[in-house]
């Protein structure tokens, strides 16, 4: 397991198969400032993180070890899912879009002909809505799907 940001440097620079030179040439740093990152003496300055993780292609969670997120059930007896959000984040060939909207509203814009259109090819097309909003109505919340394509489209579905 990874515990320390030198160790996942080091990890994800290797699977990335980059050594320290090529990789300090993309962060505009010195290869004994890699090393000293590697080697847990230093840290990379903190504007350089979302560079690091565009090289490593993670998110800056994964890049500083935050635990991923694991979808847990509510009573509904307790919770009102009605009032829930639905959070989406789509990264699709370059472009980025958040949404928020409340499990109703989100019901209908997505269950209706209208697509979010990014780029060449529908990021959404292949998520089946009605499983999602299936497991909302038993109390589903937390992060409940995180799909990366082939070609690169993230898509990210909250619920709150």
């Amino acid at each position: 397991m990874l515990e320390t940001l030198s160790e996942r440097i080091t990890y994800y620079r290797k699977t990335s198969k980059l050594t320290q030179e090529e990789l300090a040439e993309k962060c505009s740093v010195t290869p004994q400032a890699v090393s000293k990152w590697e080697n847990g003496i230093s840290t990379p300055d903190i504007m350089l993180l979302p560079r690091l993780a565009e090289i490593f292609s993670v998110t800056t969670d994964e890049l500083l070890g935050v635990k991923r997120e694991v979808p847990v059930a509510v009573d509904t007896d307790v919770v009102d899912v009605s009032k829930a959000i639905l959070r989406m984040h789509v990264d699709s060939c370059g472009d980025t879009v958040d949404i928020r909207l409340p499990i109703s509203v989100a019901k209908i814009v997505l269950q209706s002909d209208h697509k979010f259109k990014m780029g060449k090819k529908d990021a959404l097309q292949d998520i089946d809505f009605d499983q999602i909003f299936a497991l909302v109505s038993v109390g589903t919340f937390g992060k409940i799907l995180e799909i990366t394509s082939a070609e690169g489209d993230h898509v990210e579905i909250w619920v709150e």
